[in-house]
């Protein structure tokens, strides 16, 4: 190896370092809601993003404000329009282009706009049937304003008619034309179907027949083997239930990305505790951030926790608390 090139390597590998540093782990991110009277301003939450090394930022809808404290923050960016707005998105390619030109062209030079979420929980629900043609228009929308950002979904749940075991999953039957409409959009872009997993609400329902280790990745041996696959956690199985239902559409080449995930602290003991969301969400990281699910172990996804603060406008105060920060930008508990 000559000196120039191996100092090249050197220098390249520092700066490299140094992007790590900032960014962090580049598949983990952190919602960021703003449904509390007394949260910090746009700008002390992106610095807080930062020096907390959280490289991806998920948004609820195109808050200017917040998307102002973004520019050259470096930070991934996951965004999307309200749910009402979705069916006039899909019926009119103009309404679709004045949302791109408004939300993400004039930051386009300054903010990394990497997805755009058409829909959070919508599908199954009268909204449904808008939304492949609500993403092709955004698609269109961007392709004209010379952009190239994935357009996706995001999903509960609700949406599979049979989930367990793992393999078992389908879609039900009234979202199945939906989804194949979706996961056609999705495979043409090369873009994940998002989703909402919470291994805690199906815990701390039924806490007779999933045990607090499955939820909480504690579990040293199988708690469920199917299809001749191990599952040592309830995540996993989620995942693996939206493999499966995208296998059932043919589409089993898309893959799956976490919208939302977490636990919180208070609202609903002995189930909600500090303890209990430090050891989720330390074991989810360390997790997720190593090996895919036992369906596709080599696909590393990304992961949006469930939620950067405790919101106080939330309607119950277990949703209040999810937070990993109180509005004073004080830890709930140590994690970043």
């Amino acid at each position: 190896m000559s000196p120039r090139f191996s100092g090249l390597l050197v220098s390249a590998m520092v700066l490299l370092t140094q992007f790590l540093s900032v960014t962090g782990d580049s598949n983990i991110g952190v919602c960021y809601g703003l449904n509390g009277d007394n949260l910090p301003s746009p700008t002390d939450v992106i610095n807080l993003y930062k020096s907390s090394q959280i490289g991806n930022l998920r948004l609820y809808q195109p808050y200017p404000e917040v998307l102002e404290a973004l520019r050259g923050s470096g930070l991934a960016v996951a965004i999307g329009p309200l749910n009402n707005d979705i069916p006039n998105l899909a019926a009119d390619q103009n309404a679709a282009n004045a949302w791109v030109n408004t939300n993400i062209v004039p930051y386009k030079d300054d903010v990394d706009f990497k997805w755009i979420t058409i829909g959070n929980e919508v599908i199954p629900g009268p909204l449904a049937s808008s939304v492949p043609g609500a993403m092709n228009n955004i698609l269109n929308a961007l392709a004209t304003a010379g952009l190239q950002v994935m357009v996706t979904t995001v999903v509960s749940g609700s949406a599979l008619g049979a989930s367990y075991p793992p393999s078992a999953g389908a879609f039900s039957s009234d979202t199945v034309p939906t989804m194949t409409g979706v996961a056609a959009i999705l495979a043409q872009q090369g873009a994940p179907l998002m989703a909402n997993l919470y291994p805690y609400f199906a815990y701390a329902s039924d806490p007779t027949h999933i045990s607090a280790d499955y939820a909480l990745f504690a579990s040293s041996t199988p708690v469920v083997i199917d299809a001749g696959l191990d599952y040592y956690n309830l995540f996993d199985a989620m995942v693996d239930a939206f493999n499966s239902a995208l296998e059932k559409i043919n589409f089993g080449n898309v893959n799956i990305a976490v919208a939302e995930t977490g636990w919180p602290t208070v609202g609903n003991e002995p189930y909600t505790s500090v303890q209990n969301a430090q050891t989720y969400n330390k074991n989810l990281m360390n997790h997720v951030t190593q090996s895919g699910s036992p369906k596709k172990p080599e696909y590393i996804m990304t992961v949006f926790y469930f939620e950067m603060f405790n919101e106080d406008l939330k309607p119950s105060a277990v949703e209040q608390n999810f937070g990993f920060f109180y509005p004073t930008m004080q830890p709930v508990y140590p994690f970043w």
